[in-house]
């Protein structure tokens, strides 16, 4: 295999990426001077270096060179800690903080649950949400901030009946979702009316 066709298929591993496309960025990339190139492998191996996961919420954050076991978020005692919203991925915490409307604690779930998965433990982050749950004690609400088709469903369902047992108020997000939405591409007002009308 070359180099080209190598780098096609790692392209084409990323979310949301078909072979055409994995091969049309390694073209882009042959079309760039050297310093581009360089420029782009640095920032790759960096990735590793400058960012850690918060050991509460599992987020990917900037530990701008210190050595930090919480984000800035899991952190900040003014924040509701009687909230705490699941979301599937980085990317949807990232749509939910912009939006301003939410000022509880979040857990990065890592994935959903597809709806024939049998092995569910192993596409979310299941352990450390245990973990999570069982150590704040402060936590009333769980709001379930999944993508609304089939899979956030799924995983909706899942997350409840596991913790069904805890006196807990379940919650997921209510009208400004139009079915088949995905949180990262909602605007920052739609998510806003989501929370403050989600359903219980």
């Amino acid at each position: 295999m070359n180099s080209i066709d190598k780098l096609s298929e790692i392209f084409a591993r990323f979310p949301g990426i078909g072979p055409r496309q994995a091969k049309r960025f390694v073209y882009f990339l042959l079309s760039r001077n050297g310093d581009y190139v360089g420029e782009l492998v640095r920032a790759v191996q960096s990735l590793k270096k400058e960012i850690v996961q918060c050991g509460e919420c599992m987020r990917f954050f900037a530990k701008d060179g210190q050595v930090l076991k919480l984000c800035s978020i899991c952190a900040d005692d003014t924040r509701d800690s009687s909230m705490l919203m699941i979301v599937p991925r980085d990317i949807d915490f990232e749509a939910v903080e912009k939006s301003g409307s939410y000022k509880g604690f979040y857990f990065i779930l890592g994935g959903v649950v597809p709806i024939l998965e049998k092995e569910p433990e192993k596409r979310i982050r299941i352990k450390e949400l245990d973990t999570r749950i069982k150590n704040a004690k402060d936590i009333k609400e769980i709001i379930l901030a999944m993508n609304a088709n089939i899979d956030g469903e799924n995983t909706t369902e899942f997350i409840k009946q596991k913790y069904q047992g805890l006196p807990l108020i379940f919650s997921t997000l209510g009208r400004g979702l139009s079915t088949g939405a995905e949180l990262e591409y909602a605007d920052p007002e739609t998510l806003k009316n989501a929370f403050l009308h989600r359903t219980k």
